[in-house]
């Protein structure tokens, strides 16, 4: 039974989103006491978090970045700000997935399964480890973390799914409308700006390991990652 940690100052609809979810058999946990989002989420090991933007004391963004320094498990914003720059922080600030109130709660369940799917489903149980390499680029897939000339970076979940497509498709154009399908099941709740910031993202962490210049972006078409230059 996976656990769903709820971070929602709303009582009355942490308890809806915790009796729906109970329906689906996901074991739910509420925070209560908001200056121990962090104590809570270490005390639970949760696989998932909702995490709400406006909270007592400190917001959303503040509490992801200080789940991020521990866990790159999938964590799902919700909130009624509608501002494309609020979902542009909440990818910034290390979220993965920004759904805006009032929701379907179909939908939200459909995108809890969709990162729980991502996260954990597909080399969760792989005995040995998978990783890609190219030119001097190590990624590994199931610890999210890319290493270069002794250099390595976390990425988080998603930043992952996107530099994996990128190389297994090495030095040719990957289009935008296959990323946004690896990334996310359904494209329809997705801003156009999201798959800009995962690229931006994406890239400084490549310039910290001393990669700077190799996602290209190819206007009309899409992206290219090219290591050409790089050596083993």
């Amino acid at each position: 039974m996976e656990t769903i940690l709820i971070v929602e100052d709303d009582a009355k609809l942490a308890d809806l989103l915790s009796s729906y979810l109970s329906k689906y058999d996901f074991y739910t946990v509420i925070v209560d006491d908001f200056n121990r989002v962090l104590e809570t989420f270490e005390e639970n090991t949760p696989s998932l978090v909702l995490l709400d933007v406006n909270l007592p004391r400190y917001d959303g963004f503040y509490w992801c970045r200080q789940l991020r320094k521990s866990s790159l498990c999938p964590i799902l914003f919700i909130s009624a700000r509608d501002s494309g720059m609020d979902q542009v922080m909440a990818l910034e600030n290390g979220g993965d997935d920004y759904i805006i109130k009032p929701f379907q709660y179909e939908v939200v369940l459909a995108k809890i399964r969709s990162h729980l799917r991502r996260a954990y489903g597909s080399y969760a149980h792989s005995q040995e480890e998978r990783k890609l390499q190219a030119g001097g680029l190590t990624l590994y897939t199931e610890r999210y973390v890319i290493q270069h000339n002794g250099l390595s970076a976390e990425l988080t979940q998603k930043e992952t799914v996107l530099l994996e497509a990128l190389l297994l498709k090495e030095g040719r154009v990957v289009s935008r409308e296959r990323l946004l399908d690896l990334m996310w099941e359904d494209q329809h709740f997705i801003d156009d700006n999201t798959l800009n910031v995962y690229i931006t993202r994406v890239r400084k962490k490549l310039k910290d390991l001393g990669l700077d210049d190799i996602i290209e972006t190819i206007r009309g078409a899409g992206y290219r990652l090219s290591l050409s230059g790089e050596t083993p």
